[in-house]
């Protein structure tokens, strides 16, 4: 397993390499540049600015450089210095505001995950033991309802429902008292009222394919001729389905974790804005319409760092959990 482990780590270096490389210029493909939007949001407020004020900040910000310059001058920092640079749009370094909001981020898609699993794993092992029952119909309309209802939609409707049932308006991570308040036990009360309805959302949306696919895996599974075999020697059937076929349909949902964990950090953008949550998303967003290109070229080689060790992660779980899986 340590040169199975070796083995990917020297490949993933390589390849975050080369995505850095991708990422700086794709980053760089639309016209203009931070100064240009900078420049017109100062002519729409009925400012003014010169020649020599431009040339001034490029020099400031590095963009009078050619960007292979600029992208070597960027990477260069990080390895040797892990300095993200500075963002254009905030007038502060990356790795400072990333480090504000991505924990917050990691504590909400976290808890909002692990609610998903504790609705999607029983709801589909009931569903495939229970095919075609009133209770597989049910979950399944549920499920199909799940996903096709979009995230920001459901937050605006339990807003809603939240809002005429009990006058209060679930937005924000505080409440207006606790926002600049110092921590306490007050405020972490007080972070659960506003930040659950969050929670509900992403597990709602996450819980509903994950209960497809779990059903699916396990009804294929228990067709298998190794749990006839199981059946015919006498097992009692909760351990034939609990020792067999729920081992191996859990295989889909431990290969997901590649792809989770940058959606941990990622994957909320749409619900936060809705919600007004402070999470890295909305802060992405303004950075993409600003051309922030040190703020986003930070965020993403974040997500393909993540994207990469939870790739690393699922493929040695997935060979710890299922024997047919080898490291060769």
């Amino acid at each position: 397993m340590l040169s199975f482990i070796l083995r990917r780590v020297i490949i993933l270096i390589p390849l975050l390499f080369v995505v850095s490389i991708v990422a700086f210029f794709v980053i760089q493909l639309p016209p203009g540049s931070y100064i240009d939007s900078y420049i017109r949001n100062l002519e729409a407020q009925g400012g003014s600015i010169n020649e020599e004020q431009i040339a001034a900040l490029e020099r400031q910000y590095g963009l009078d450089q050619p960007p292979i310059v600029q992208y070597f001058t960027w990477i260069g920092k990080i390895v040797l210095h892990g300095d993200f640079g500075n963002s254009f749009r905030y007038q502060r370094p990356v790795a400072e505001l990333l480090g504000e909001r991505i924990p917050r981020t990691i504590a909400i898609s976290i808890a909002s995950m692990a609610v998903t699993w504790m609705i999607a794993i029983p709801i589909g092992i009931l569903s495939a033991l229970k095919k075609y029952s009133i209770w597989d119909y049910f979950f399944t309309f549920l499920s199909f309802l799940g996903l096709s209802i979009p995230a920001f939609l459901l937050a605006l409707v339990l807003m809603y429902i939240v809002f005429t049932n009990t006058g209060y308006m679930v937005t924000g991570l505080f409440s207006e008292e606790f926002r600049d308040a110092a921590w306490s036990f007050a405020k972490f009360v007080d972070m659960l009222k506003n930040v659950w309805l969050a929670i509900v959302v992403l597990a709602i949306s996450g819980s509903a394919g994950l209960i497809r696919v779990l059903r699916a895996t396990l009804l294929d599974e228990l067709k298998k001729q190794y749990v006839t075999t199981a059946r015919a020697k006498g097992l009692p059937e909760w351990r034939v389905i609990l020792q067999y076929p729920i081992r191996i349909a859990f295989n889909p949902i431990i290969s997901t974790i590649g792809w989770m964990l940058p959606a941990i950090v990622g994957g909320e953008l749409v619900v936060s804005m809705v919600l007004n949550i402070p999470t890295v998303g909305p802060m992405m967003l303004d950075a993409s319409l600003g051309q922030d290109m040190f703020l986003i070229g930070g965020f993403v080689l974040i997500l393909t760092a993540l994207t990469l060790i939870g790739t690393l992660i699922s493929d040695i779980l997935l060979a710890w959990a299922d024997p047919r899986i080898r490291f060769e």
